[in-house]
């Protein structure tokens, strides 16, 4: 069995070798940091004050994120300045950017002949090992920095070839690690940096001896980070033997006053991020929100969800730290006259926000922070209301929604997608207030005409069940297909459910227009996509003006960097492709087809 295999060895395996075999080093530093009160925090600490690399500016910038994570403007100086770090932060408090950021300034191939393999991430579980390696890839891509993820499990023979080709960060398990070391197909020579992330969680899984032979193959000279959500005896053992004379950061919580969120219902959907758009309409068709704001964790994701919601009815305002103060006086003015239904906010833009009539806070992604989650839902149940603290994560994120929950001490309520059937009985009640309020509200004289000439012929009760339907279910409504949702408690082994689903509610087209069966959708494929910025009005437009469908007949629309897709109904999809074909978008003639996925 190879070492990557080995998660599942002997608790009792779990010491660190044979014990320290030297004196413990004195740790010279001690950053202690308590997470700030977002209302009350400055946005004027932003990234551009750690000293990054501009290009890496630049990047964060343009994937918009805001300001740095208090373990992020901790560590980041610190790094760049040659110390070893001892970091304790919680899962979710962003120390992927912490130590990837200041990783990449360092190792920035720069030079026309680089030493490869120049920086080494180790990770516990392979899921880890992909999402580092991913956030290393999307920070650098300015600096041309190559990563590469390796786990057990995959093939081996591929990873020696990407290896073989050269790279500048690895991120690795320790069992796969250690394998590729003893096959000489991994070389550390040249790294300049390690870090450890989720130290205590590779000491759990039994990595002790793997972690000993792999930063023993590394050179004296490193710098070392080691990343932990707690500091046990154990991390301090490997701090005082690998680490030279480390600083030692602790990111403290803020306690949570007793009752805070009393008032405040907290529900979270579980749903794959493909899943995220439909989930949200659907919910908040449930729901019936007076009044909505919806934090995101960047700018970017702001201004996509923005669109997206206005280009499917909805009345939305984006609120981030790109708008200066003008805009942003405008945009509250709308949404305090109710004249805006849903508020689309990062934490920084919302700082300060007197709000009081706000039904439902809405987390379209787990906050970085769990701290973050208190106050983004402290928006609602103010001066004594009741509210609502809805939150969509993805099945990987389950454990940032227990960290909440231990934060808090009050449990989230996990809980299935609404369906159709949910919907449509939502939609009843809705339309039974409508015809009491009516009834009570008078002036029905010019419409008994009606009713007394249908009853003639059919009985009231049937004439009024016909006026409920016809109420609930006008002509040319939209048809809603189910989202698939993996509502399981945190821990769970259970999986999102299967193939990527609409972004956004499924639409027929116009009443009249002829298909196989109601409701299918075919995709499309659009050659651009965020690279070209492209938005998803950019292409409804395209679509409305030049193959004459109605928004409501457009399903999901989703924007990738180089492509874009979107749902169609599938008797007229050839229609749309062609006449997409003969114009373009953002000025641009692109590649239009079917969706082949």
């Amino acid at each position: 069995m190879s070492p990557g295999d080995r998660l599942d060895r002997d608790i009792s395996k779990l010491r660190w070798g044979n014990g320290v075999r030297q004196r413990p080093t004195p740790l010279i530093g001690y950053v202690s940091c308590m997470t700030p009160r977002t209302e009350n925090s400055q946005s004027t600490a932003g990234f551009s004050t750690l000293g990054l690399d501009e290009r890496l500016l630049a990047s964060l910038t343009a994937l918009g994120y805001e300001e740095p994570t208090p373990i992020q403007r901790a560590a980041i100086p610190l790094l760049l300045e040659g110390h070893d770090v001892l970091a304790q932060a919680a899962t979710g408090t962003g120390k992927t950017a912490a130590f990837a950021l200041p990783l990449l300034h360092l190792v920035a191939p720069d030079a026309p002949t680089r030493e490869r393999t120049a920086a080494l991430v180790l990770v516990p579980t392979r899921e880890l090992a992909m999402q580092v390696a991913e956030a290393v890839h999307k920070y650098g891509k300015p600096l041309g920095v190559i990563a590469v993820p390796i786990y057990g499990g995959a093939s081996m023979e591929g990873q020696i070839r990407t290896l073989k080709r050269g790279v500048d960060v690895v991120v690795a398990t320790p069992g796969r690690a250690l394998d590729h070391i003893r096959r000489r197909t991994l070389h550390l020579a040249a790294v300049k940096i390690v870090v450890l992330d989720e130290a205590d969680e590779m000491l759990d899984m039994g990595f002790a001896e793997d972690l000993e032979a792999i930063l023993s193959a590394t050179p004296p000279e490193r710098q070392t980070a080691l990343f932990s959500a707690t500091l046990p005896p154990r991390i301090s053992a490997i701090a005082a033997k690998h680490l030279r004379k480390p600083t030692t950061i602790r990111i403290e919580r803020e306690p949570v006053a007793a009752g805070t969120l009393a008032k405040v219902r907290q529900v979270a959907y579980i749903v794959a991020r493909a899943n995220k758009m439909a989930a949200l309409s659907r919910v908040l068709d449930v729901e019936q929100p007076v009044s909505t704001i919806v934090f995101c964790r960047t700018r970017t994701e702001v201004d996509e969800l923005t669109e997206a919601l206005n280009a499917h009815g909805y009345r939305a305002e984006a609120l981030h730290g790109g708008l200066n103060q003008e805009q942003r006086d405008r945009v509250m003015k709308k949404f305090r006259a109710n004249k805006t239904d849903l508020l689309i906010a990062t934490d920084v833009a919302a700082r300060g926000l007197d709000v009081q009539h706000v039904s439902h806070v809405v987390n379209y992604d787990v906050p970085v922070a769990a701290e973050s989650y208190v106050h983004r839902i402290g928006r609602t149940g103010r001066a004594g209301r009741a509210g609502v603290a809805i939150t969509f994560a993805e099945p990987r994120e389950q454990r940032m929604l227990r960290n909440i929950e231990l934060l808090t001490k009050q449990k989230i309520e996990i809980a299935a997608v609404p369906t159709v059937a949910d919907l449509r009985e939502r939609r009843l009640e809705v339309t039974r207030a409508a015809l009491r309020e009516a009834i009570i509200a008078g002036g029905l004289d010019p419409f008994r005409a009606i009713v007394e000439s249908l009853a003639e012929e059919f009985s009231l009760l049937d004439v009024a069940a016909a006026a409920v339907k016809r109420a609930e279910s006008p002509a040319g409504e939209k048809e809603e297909a189910e989202i698939p949702s993996a509502a399981e408690r945190p821990g769970s082994s259970a999986r999102s459910a299967g193939p990527r689903a609409s972004l956004e509610r499924s639409r027929p087209p116009k009443p009249g227009s002829s298909r196989s069966r109601p409701g299918e959708l075919a995709g499309i494929y659009i050659g651009g996509g965020r690279k070209l910025k492209i938005r998803p009005g950019d292409i409804v437009g395209a679509i409305v003006n030049e193959a004459k469908l109605s928004p409501e007949s457009i399903g999901s629309i989703q924007i990738a960097e180089r492509h874009s897709t979107v749902l169609v109904p599938k008797d007229i999809v050839d229609h749309v492709i062609a006449a997409l074909n003969a114009t373009s978008i953002k000025g641009k003639k692109l590649v239009v087809r079917r969706d082949r996925a």
